[in-house]
């Protein structure tokens, strides 16, 4: 069995005196991830460990640091009680895109413009395979 001792019990929050910002965490990261660009900072839902927002090679993710700033780990945290993967819904809404947002002036519309409910589908004729499947 094991056992984990703090101050909780005697009233004070670990996060008053253990704090991480957006430079420390760069810092913290920069020989794993260097071209990290650190997006936000916060408490996890563990106790004891940060949730690291940042983007990489222009794709967003998330890494938890310990309080200690000696650890981080990347990958998925899931509540056990909920049964729920907490990571990936913090990932849905940080990778959440404004469709208000797309302009739609070069689009191929079909079916009704003023539609409640739109479907917006991208593709890239310069991606490899789709070259490929156009020289053939």
């Amino acid at each position: 069995m094991s056992y984990s001792y703090g101050f909780e019990a005697k009233g004070q929050e670990c996060s008053k005196c253990h704090t991480l910002n957006k430079d420390e965490a760069r810092d913290l990261l920069k020989n794993v991830v260097p071209d990290a660009v650190i997006l936000d900072v916060r408490l996890s839902p563990v106790k004891g460990v940060w949730e690291v927002d940042l983007e990489s090679r222009g794709r967003k993710g998330i890494v938890y640091v310990d309080f200690l700033k000696k650890h981080f780990f990347s990958g998925a945290l899931v509540s056990i009680g909920e049964k729920k993967n907490l990571t990936q819904g913090r990932l849905i809404e940080l990778n959440k895109v404004d469709v208000s947002q797309i302009p739609l002036e070069n689009a191929l519309v079909m079916g009704d413009q003023k539609a409640r409910i739109r479907v917006i589908v991208f593709t890239d004729p310069d991606w490899p395979y789709c070259s490929k499947l156009h020289q053939e």
